[in-house]
């Protein structure tokens, strides 16, 4: 299952972004699916795509879809598809000066067999006989993916991030970079209940019971474990650290403005009645400064920015393309 799935994801990373089928049906000899650009494509790799996956289909108990139907149409249709944007990946990038070698494939798979098998290339081999897949298979489908990726590197080599943006993403996401207030609390939640609801009246007079013994001197840990229907907490004796925000508001609005080593009065939430103590001081919120996380909202911006050029990119091949690829007919 793990090599499939691994294998399909790459398959889809070397597409890009795949469009409709355009063009016409003329010129395209019986033994091809597709001509782009004046390059034919056989139809023989479209039958090898198909029998591959009907293997691993096989592989994984799973029925593929029968020929005539309109699943195994969508397939078929997927693989044309496929197979024609990568000639003209391949088109563009002699255009560029772009060459996938063996030497990359190599690098490629010993990096894929060492990521997903620790290294060990008996695991990975045992992965292929499971499956029914070929290591030559999935060598084309490495193959594609490094010259997607060569592709990618090229045509976005000179983007670049402004440092106002920088600075705008982190103001704009303040809150992702830094901790909110937050303090040591115990509780005890009375939550009596009348059928699955909540029984506010029941729950009311058991938590002035409590408070009441509370205020008696009683021990507050103890008294929660006992008591509390707080299932998070209760084996703690009602302990929690919460974080401005974070409760529900009735909760944390007396949570933080209680006097350290102080009890409240019975708080009434949706959850049921509270009884809370302030354990701690409350800690203050603390930012982290830009300079700590520049290189990571960089190097997100990037990412982000380069994807879009990459999208754009491949919109304009698809448009170029439009008058210069024909499918056999049924495609």
């Amino acid at each position: 299952m793990k090599l499939l799935r691994i294998s399909l994801a790459l398959l889809g990373s070397a597409v890009v972004l795949v469009s409709a089928a355009c063009g016409g049906s003329e010129g395209v000899p019986g033994d091809a699916v597709a001509v782009v650009d004046g390059t034919e494509i056989p139809r023989s790799a479209l039958d090898e795509l198909i029998a591959q996956a009907r293997k691993t289909y096989e592989a994984q108990d799973q029925d593929f879809p029968k020929a005539g139907t309109p699943e195994y149409q969508n397939v078929q249709t997927q693989y044309v598809k496929y197979l024609v944007q990568l000639e003209e990946f391949e088109k563009e990038a002699g255009e560029l000066g772009i060459e996938v070698t063996e030497k990359d494939v190599d690098k490629e798979l010993q990096e894929f067999i060492k990521t997903r098998f620790e290294g060990k290339r008996a695991g990975f081999e045992k992965a292929l006989e499971e499956q029914g897949y070929t290591e030559e298979a999935l060598r084309k489908t490495l193959y594609a993916s490094v010259l997607s990726q060569k592709l990618f590197d090229e045509v976005t080599k000179d983007v670049q991030v402004p440092r106002a943006e920088i600075i705008a993403y982190y103001q704009q996401n303040q809150s992702s970079y830094g901790t909110p207030e937050s303090r040591d609390v115990r509780h005890i939640l009375v939550s009596e209940k009348n059928g699955d609801e909540v029984d506010f009246d029941a729950s009311k007079k058991e938590a002035d019971r409590l408070y009441a013994e509370l205020r008696a001197g009683g021990d507050f840990a103890a008294l929660a474990k006992a008591n509390s229907d707080d299932p998070g907490s209760k084996a703690n004796g009602g302990k929690l650290t919460i974080s401005r925000g974070q409760t529900v508001p009735e909760f944390d609005k007396v949570s933080f403005d209680l006097k350290i080593g102080t009890i409240s009065k019975p708080v009434k939430t949706t959850f049921g009645y509270h009884i809370i103590e302030a354990l701690s001081p409350v800690r203050k919120a603390k930012s982290t400064p830009l300079s700590k996380v520049r290189a990571s909202i960089k190097a997100t911006l990037l990412q982000d920015k380069r994807t879009e050029v990459m999208t754009e990119w491949v919109k304009d091949l698809e448009e170029d393309y439009e008058d210069k690829v024909n499918y056999a007919a049924g495609f």
